[in-house]
């Protein structure tokens, strides 16, 4: 039976968060009171400006115009940059070929992909996603790569010892490996993802975060800007601690 004080520990993060969260709040309150500038709004104009592209549903179609090529884009950066660097991973005489071409790819500025993407295939979904998977598969390479290099061979001889198979070695002996790589690669993966989404937006899309951001720069209403970044980043907030945690904890409940 929990205590009183085992109780109180658990609470206890909650509560600085909280604290956190208030202090924060207040500061940029009182930052925006004695500016009183259109340059810095205070929480109450922003709260309004989301209040009325809300209520006529405009701000829930971007954001979900947004997610959408956010998810496409993650999905397929985590498989073939997974594919990929588990296969240079595993592979010597592989890796030390595309090596290059790694190295290559993580240094093409972001900007760069998009503009060629739009020239190469149109200003349509396909460059957007494309643009935003291409940016990000190269990160995916490197720290899977990293995580092939370091399986535990031992593992794989007992299972080929014990006939696992190759589905069962796959399941039992190597994702479990490299969960912690992939937990990573993801966690990054979505930082990044969504921050490529709004350049990819802003340069030729017409609906989504970025676009709406662009138009609200244009009008100069700071407020705007404000709310659909924070209502974009509350979402992705959300599915960091309802989807991404609970996922990993439950993919690393066999560790102590």
């Amino acid at each position: 039976m929990a205590g009183p004080g085992r109780a109180e520990n658990r609470a206890l993060p909650s509560l600085i968060v909280i604290l956190s969260l208030a202090v924060l709040l207040a500061v940029w309150w009182v930052a925006a009171s004695l500016a009183d500038s259109r340059v810095l709004p205070s929480p109450a104009a922003v709260a309004e400006a989301f209040w009325r592209d809300a209520r006529t549903g405009e701000l829930f179609f971007h954001l979900g115009m947004t997610l959408f090529r956010v998810a496409a884009a993650f999905l397929l950066a985590m498989v073939f940059g997974s594919i990929i660097g588990v296969a240079l991973g595993m592979s010597r005489q592989a890796n030390r070929f595309f090596d290059p071409w790694l190295i290559l790819f993580l240094n093409i500025p972001a900007l760069v992909v998009i503009v060629l993407a739009y020239i190469w295939f149109g200003l349509n979904e396909i460059a957007a996603i494309g643009a935003i998977a291409v940016n990000k598969i190269p990160n995916v390479v490197v720290t899977m790569r990293e995580g092939a290099r370091a399986l535990d061979r031992q593992l794989a001889e007992m299972a080929s010892v014990y006939r696992f198979g190759r589905m069962k070695t796959l399941r039992h002996v190597i994702i479990p490996q490299l969960q912690p790589y992939l937990a990573a690669s993801s966690r990054s993966g979505l930082s990044l993802i969504w921050k490529i989404a709004l350049v990819v937006e802003l340069l030729g899309r017409s609906n989504g975060v970025g676009f709406q951001i662009h138009l609200y720069f244009q009008l100069f209403d700071v407020a705007s800007i404000l709310a659909y970044t924070l209502a974009f980043v509350a979402v992705m907030l959300m599915i960091e601690f309802l989807l991404v945690q609970p996922l990993e904890a439950r993919a690393t409940r066999w560790r102590r």
